[in-house]
């Protein structure tokens, strides 16, 4: 799909050195994702073949040639039961925001996740429910599914957690 010029496409091996740069922004400077250190581009490309092996979309915006956010589905819980219900995972480029480009990337991973068979979507939003990425998910047709209170810690404090839940059926 293509808006503003942006093309939104798989991933693939060639991506993930930008995938990784994107990554390390949020890693290093922020609570949006709970892990401490980078991923490195090895690591990227083992996640890339571990959807691809499951059938679940992992996505790049490309804009004029240049990786400007990804997003992916992974399985919510390993357990079997849960194998039609998955978590989105979406960022930007620190400069990319304010364009409607995560709404298309998102919008664009909804659809690629029931494509691929799964029935529910969930996000896990860090530190607030009213923030750009809750508002991003409830244009998206999600809903606040849940609260969980400090259940991780990073950056010198306690930080919330968010359950936002979209059917894909």
């Amino acid at each position: 799909m293509t808006s503003d010029q942006l093309d939104i496409r798989p991933a693939g091996p060639e991506d993930l050195a930008d995938v990784a740069g994107i990554y390390e922004h949020y890693v290093l400077n922020t609570v949006a994702t709970f892990e401490e250190v980078p991923w490195t581009v090895d690591a990227w490309e083992r996640k890339l073949g571990d959807l691809a092996a499951l059938g679940l979309p992992f996505l790049v915006a490309d804009h004029a040639g240049s990786v400007r956010g990804f997003a992916y589905a992974a399985p919510w819980r390993a357990k079997p039961a849960y194998r039609h219900t998955v978590e989105d995972t979406i960022y930007l480029a620190p400069d990319a925001g304010g364009r409607g480009w995560g709404t298309v990337l998102l919008g664009e991973l909804v659809a690629h996740s029931a494509r691929a068979g799964m029935r529910e979507m969930i996000a896990v939003i860090a530190d607030s429910a009213t923030g750009p990425s809750a508002r991003l998910h409830e244009r998206l047709g999600f809903a606040n599914a849940g609260h969980l209170s400090g259940v991780g810690y990073k950056r010198g404090r306690w930080i919330d957690t968010f359950l936002f839940q979209r059917s894909l059926a």
